[in-house]
């Protein structure tokens, strides 16, 4: 893959080569519209003749283009799909500064797939949870950071890094009065667990999913159950920390034994505990400032890696929030 200017006095387009013309039609899209939309998104001119796409418009805008189709190429010639998210993706990662990543991009791989950070921020995070002991990842849904989690902690399982995964949440606003409801403890906590399920499902065959669930290699366990517990050689997750108590909170991290690591996802602008009741999550934010062996992920709106409509939903809350004003604001 090569790129290749014009002459100087026709101010004419950028060229980039492919080697693989193979690649090319999943590459363009059906109709080429990829290729659209990019054009779209940068202000960019494509014009694809064989292996080669001309690029023309603002310099900084044609970096960004060839970067974006340059990713978006390797990403084929390694064997991933590319689909309208990847498109985006690589168009918001030609624009990150590249200190944020180390000396690689940020990879998780699954057995079902191979995942690639699709914002800066979730380059970070991703390094952040091989990294540290203990991650926090804040911000809006659709930003990634369960799904995220769930999928480091099965590579982490299926590498042999760890001999088990624990998923958590809190089960009902401000109690986990699961006993009132029908079933066996899976049962009552399964409906609130869906998005975790999901990533599971995503990230590894079904069969393996339940036979590791059905011989305790993942496990589904209730806050309420974590008590008195020292989680060693494990991936734990906490998902929606906002909902609980101080209390509750405290009892969960200091579970954390050898060889584990532990994640703690929530959105503070979702907490469903009572107004009178301080977030555990705002509480642990507060309190482990500054402590080594911590890294805390703060996603935006712009992190948001669902459909378009969301980022701009997200933004229009944070908007309205900050001119109304919000107990749940946080900067810390």
């Amino acid at each position: 893959m090569t790129m290749t200017h014009a002459p100087a006095q026709m101010a004419a387009p950028v060229f980039i080569e492919f080697d693989d013309n193979r690649h090319l039609p999943e590459l363009f899209g059906e109709h080429d519209k990829h290729l659209v939309q990019i054009e779209k998104a940068l202000g960019v001119s494509l014009i694809n003749r064989g292996n080669q796409v001309a690029i023309n418009g603002p310099d900084d805008a044609v970096k960004l283009a060839f970067m974006a189709l340059e990713r978006l190429y390797e990403r084929l010639s390694g064997g991933e799909p590319v689909e309208k998210g990847d498109v985006d993706a690589a168009m918001r990662m030609a624009d990150a500064p590249k200190d944020l990543f180390g000396e690689q991009e940020a990879v998780i791989r699954t057995p079902r797939k191979t995942l690639a950070a699709r914002t800066p921020n979730q380059s970070i995070y991703m390094d952040a949870m091989r990294n540290f002991d203990l991650t926090f990842g804040i911000g809006p849904a659709g930003t990634g950071k369960t799904y995220l989690a769930v999928c480091h902690g099965v590579s982490m399982l299926t590498s042999g890094a760890v001999d088990r995964i624990i998923l958590s949440r809190p089960a009902v606003e401000a109690g986990e009065r699961l006993g009132f409801l029908p079933g066996d403890m899976k049962e009552k906590v399964d409906p609130y667990l869906r998005p975790i399920y999901d990533a599971l499902y995503d990230t590894l065959p079904a069969d393996q999913v339940n036979r590791k669930i059905d011989n305790g290699e993942i496990e589904i366990a209730p806050l309420a159950f974590m008590r008195g517990r020292t989680l060693k050689n494990a991936f734990v997750l906490l998902d929606e920390a906002q909902n609980t108590t101080p209390a509750q909170m405290k009892m969960f991290l200091t579970r954390l034994g050898d060889n584990s690591r532990m994640v703690i996802t929530g959105d503070m602008t979702q907490v469903d505990l009572p107004h009178t009741q301080k977030s555990g999550l705002r509480d642990a934010l507060e309190t482990l400032k500054g402590v080594d062996g911590i890294y805390t992920m703060r996603f935006q709106a712009v992190d948001v890696v669902r459909h378009a409509l969301v980022a701009r939903i997200v933004d229009a809350y944070d908007n309205r929030q900050r001119e109304v004003g919000s107990d749940w604001d946080l900067d810390i």
